[in-house]
């Protein structure tokens, strides 16, 4: 089949996971037309079957901004004439459903056969864009005129329901990874780097936005440290990172903190840390998290949103209420205390993910979708 993905090319999860996805189904034997502004930052080596199309955006007096939307819609258009694409997948509904359902539209006035447009939505999309009254009556409508819509989560498919007022079936099929390539790896030298052998390693990775409380992340990790000799990594940039140094500084932690910016590659880190903090405030599924329980590292985090469906509470790490700093702190004491128990937790978190989240299981819900969405 002729498939066309698009997907930010920007670290993030549904950049992720729309490049991982291309890359599994042209293993499989799809050819996978990936469209963006730039080179996803997964892509990687060359692999047969896997193309890159690159979405250029001129600038003109006449216009205030970059007409982003227009210019993507129009290199959709090109590309699926050009390789015959069955199917446009719009990871993120806004503004690439809306792009996507456009240059259907345009193609449907030239083709004998349009490709079908399959919209999966992440997040952020629906529960912060999308239902800003700016947006939410063409996101509402992109996902109605999708042919085959698909979410992260149950708790998407009903925020997307609540939020925008959508009647359309709306299919769950979960974020996923290749367990062959996350897993642990043996890296003293790395650990010793950051740690000695009496010192715990918590780590935190994100974009660094306000939406994952940066701000909880070092109080929680202040009240550990005062009961735990650790240290905490913080993996990632993003607006609130400043807010981490300044917290840093007040908290008199700066010397226990290592801020690593931006990485490409965190299966490293992820394999020398000991339990991953993450306290956001929404998490549509928690992509991040999983890496983390891929990399048997047990999860302390918020009951919010998706992250009930990834983390099993008590058996692959611990789930609590929002701004709970003192239970978050307290059972990641209680994991770092305890070898056996971080040990135990971590193998049941990395067995969740190889039965229910890796690509062997969810890549052919997505061809199951292709092929519902052509027949």
């Amino acid at each position: 089949m002729n498939v066309g993905i698009i997907c930010y090319a920007s670290v993030g999860g549904s950049g992720v996971v729309a490049t991982e996805l291309g890359k599994s189904l042209a293993t499989r034997g799809h050819s996978v037309h990936v469209i963006s502004t730039e080179m996803p930052f997964r892509m990687g080596e060359f692999q047969a079957g896997l193309s890159f199309h690159q979405v250029l955006t001129p600038t003109y007096p006449l216009f205030r901004e970059p007409q982003y939307l227009l210019s993507l819609a129009n290199k959709v258009v090109q590309v699926a004439r050009e390789f015959r694409l069955d199917v446009i997948h719009a990871h993120y509904a806004v503004p690439h459903a809306t792009a996507a359902l456009l240059a259907k539209q345009v193609l449907s006035s030239t083709l004998s056969s349009a490709p079908k447009l399959v919209a999966t939505l992440h997040g952020t999309d629906i529960t912060l864009v999308g239902n800003d009254p700016s947006y939410s009556e063409i996101v509402a409508y992109s996902i109605e005129q999708s042919d085959v819509v698909t979410a992260v989560s149950d708790s998407l498919k009903e925020d997307t329901r609540k939020e925008l007022r959508v009647t359309r079936p709306i299919q769950v099929i979960p974020n996923f990874l290749d367990p062959g390539v996350h897993r642990r790896q043996h890296l003293p030298e790395l650990r010793r780097r950051y740690a000695d052998d009496d010192t715990r390693l918590v780590i935190h990775v994100s974009n660094f936005r306000p939406v994952k409380r940066i701000d909880l992340v070092m109080e929680t990790f202040d009240r550990i440290r005062r009961e735990v000799p650790a240290k905490l990594l913080l993996v990632g940039d993003g607006p609130e990172l400043g807010t981490a140094y300044r917290l840093g500084r007040q908290m008199g932690i700066s010397h226990l903190v290592e801020a690593l910016g931006a990485q490409e590659e965190v299966l490293p880190l992820l394999s020398i840390a000991d339990v991953f903090l993450l306290p956001s405030s929404m998490e549509s599924f928690g992509l991040a998290a999983l890496e983390a329980m891929a990399c048997e590292v047990p999860v302390v985090a918020s009951r919010v949103g998706g992250l009930p469906e990834v983390v099993e509470d008590g058996v692959t790490g611990f789930l609590h209420d929002p701004e709970d700093v003192a239970a978050m702190a307290a059972t990641s004491v209680e994991l770092l205390r305890d070898p056996a128990r971080r040990c135990a937790a971590g193998k049941a978190a990395r067995q969740r993910v190889i039965e229910r989240f890796s690509a062997d299981k969810v890549v052919p819900l997505y061809e199951a979708c292709y092929q519902a969405a052509t027949r």
